[in-house]
């Protein structure tokens, strides 16, 4: 049997940042699902008599990849006692992305989403479980959360919620939450280009950014700080205030960039490019009052968000004056999407 899905990244305007417990977010967060940048992955599964472990053969753009494979064998144990039929079946996934790594996207969260979606339809498939659309999803989610935090968001459209908060009925930290329905329509219409100022690999991983946040003696005032940042964007998203908006995904970009320069040890993400970017971007808006807003990622590669209405102002201006930052002038271009798929 073979299951196929594709899942796409996302990018947090209230940004995570700071866990516990087995990949549980210290404050909520919310995203954009994007739609060009996305990772297709295919799970075929074949009966086995030896059932007393998970057996795996991993491939990542048609090539086997040691690395990978191990993670992604980490995490399925991890999972076994939840899924136990996956030690009946010898596993064979192949993954690839449709945008390079170190590209400044995600590749955690499209990637483990859509492993994630793989493995809750083959349950579906070999348990004989029908559990309704939602919980599929929710499931999926779950299972996306358990191997890389952010990736539970990826599996739903438009934009996405996690984190137990009072601003989001039916919010948890154990799955991510739907928030399409929250969204005015000029936010579907979002494009998210993104300058890749770098592409070299990053000094301080994710992770262990993570880690660092639990000495840093920021820390409370910032998750008090996302919280009212989370309630405020709502509100934005749903009367459709661009200038909300964009005020919120500026500051939280900042100020996650900050929490890192005040970790111990601390250290920098952002290059000289970064903050020449955004200085070009600042001055841009203040001269045209073109509603384009900027958010950066555990990275120092800007995203650029603006609705589709003012696209053809902006594209000549990312061209002519923000390529020149980009390393061999790169940008991606992509926009708002309709969640995750099965091929």
């Amino acid at each position: 049997m073979k299951i196929t899905f594709r899942s796409p990244s996302n990018l947090a305007i209230v940004k995570y940042w700071g866990k516990y417990g087995r990949q549980l977010p210290r404050n909520a967060s919310i995203s954009l699902t994007l739609e060009n940048a996305y990772s297709e992955t295919s799970l075929e599964y074949a009966e086995k008599e030896d059932d007393s472990e998970i057996t795996l053969d991993f491939f990542f753009e048609g090539k086997p990849n040691e690395a990978f494979g191990k993670r992604i064998l980490k995490f399925l144990n991890s999972v076994s006692d939840e899924l136990p039929f996956l030690k009946e079946y010898h596993l064979t996934i192949h993954s690839h992305n449709s945008f390079p790594h170190s590209a400044g996207i995600a590749s955690s969260a499209s990637s483990m989403s859509a492993l994630a979606l793989c493995l809750c339809r083959m349950e579906q498939q070999v348990a004989y479980t029908l559990p309704a659309e939602e919980m599929f999803y929710r499931r999926a989610s779950y299972f996306s959360r358990l191997a890389s935090g952010s990736a539970c968001r990826s599996v739903y459209p438009y934009a996405a919620s996690w984190g137990k908060t009072t601003q989001i009925q039916n919010s948890s930290d154990e799955f991510a939450t739907p928030c399409a329905n929250a969204l005015h329509d000029v936010f579907k219409t979002f494009h998210d280009d993104i300058l890749i100022i770098s592409q070299s690999e990053k000094s301080v991983s994710s992770s262990a950014g993570h880690e660092l946040m639990e000495g840093n003696p920021f820390a409370p005032l910032r998750y008090e700080l996302a919280d009212k940042n989370l309630g405020t964007l709502m509100q934005a998203f749903s009367a459709g205030d661009l200038e909300t908006f964009g005020t919120i995904a500026e500051e939280e970009a900042l100020m996650l960039h900050a929490l890192m320069m005040t970790s111990q040890p601390s250290y920098i993400l952002m290059e000289g490019g970064s903050v020449d970017a955004i200085k070009k971007v600042r001055n841009f808006r203040n001269d045209t009052k073109l509603p384009l807003y900027f958010s950066l990622d555990a990275g120092p590669n800007l995203h650029l968000l603006y609705p589709d209405s003012i696209a053809a102002q902006v594209k000549p201006f990312i061209k002519d004056e923000l390529s020149k930052f980009c390393e061999s002038g790169r940008v991606i271009e992509d926009r708002v999407g309709k969640g995750a798929v099965e091929i």
